[in-house]
């Protein structure tokens, strides 16, 4: 019985490709494969490291952006933000509940938030019996923006505007320079302290 087992197995070669990388043409095309297309039908979707022209087009594509909506979608929206606002000053002031009215948003109030925050990320400004939380790199962010803020407003600002934003970036671009100059000055100091501890 065993000899019979031996002599129905029969061992074919059903590999697609010769050693060489050609296509072999004396191999017989299974059902599973003549429905589903094979893989070498998709050479019309190269990966992207084998050429260099294709990843500019896809990050092109990527960074297209959607059609904006119509001046009346901006309109409609504008008045339901609006008056999802005022019901819900009704909604606080039915519940009784004590609040601060909330000056109207203005240039100099935007610019003035991006200060504090900024002033938070530099450790200048924290709660009592805090030690400060200095994040550097959220502190840079914060002060790009107001860059870009101003690279963007450029000629449509007041010059009491003008005046605060050239203040502020002035001020918080100091700060920045100082505390990394300090954190620099510390990793340095750092390796020359360390031989001194080892040696005790």
């Amino acid at each position: 019985m065993a000899e019979k087992k031996q002599e129905d197995f029969v061992v074919s070669d059903r590999r697609r490709f010769a050693p060489e990388g050609e296509l072999r043409t004396d191999v017989p095309v299974t059902e599973e494969e003549k429905e589903t297309p094979a893989p070498a039908a998709e050479p019309s979707a190269p990966p992207v490291t084998s050429s260099p022209q294709a990843a500019p087009a896809a990050s092109a594509a990527e960074r297209e952006m959607p059609e904006p909506p119509t001046a009346a979608e901006q309109q409609e929206q504008h008045e339901a933000y609006r008056s999802s606002g005022k019901k819900l000053e009704e909604m606080i002031g039915k519940s009784g509940a004590r609040r601060e009215n909330l000056p109207e948003m203005t240039f100099e109030r935007l610019v003035e938030s991006f200060y504090m925050t900024a002033l938070i990320q530099l450790g200048a400004i924290r709660h009592e019996n805090e030690p400060p939380a200095v994040d550097i790199l959220g502190a840079r962010q914060t002060i790009d923006s107001l860059t870009i803020l101003q690279d963007k407003t450029k000629g449509n600002l007041t010059d009491r505007e003008q005046t605060l934003l050239q203040n502020v970036l002035f001020e918080l671009r100091m700060a920045w320079i100082e505390i990394t100059n300090a954190l620099a000055s510390a990793s340095v100091a750092k390796p020359g302290t360390g031989p001194a501890t080892d040696k005790k």
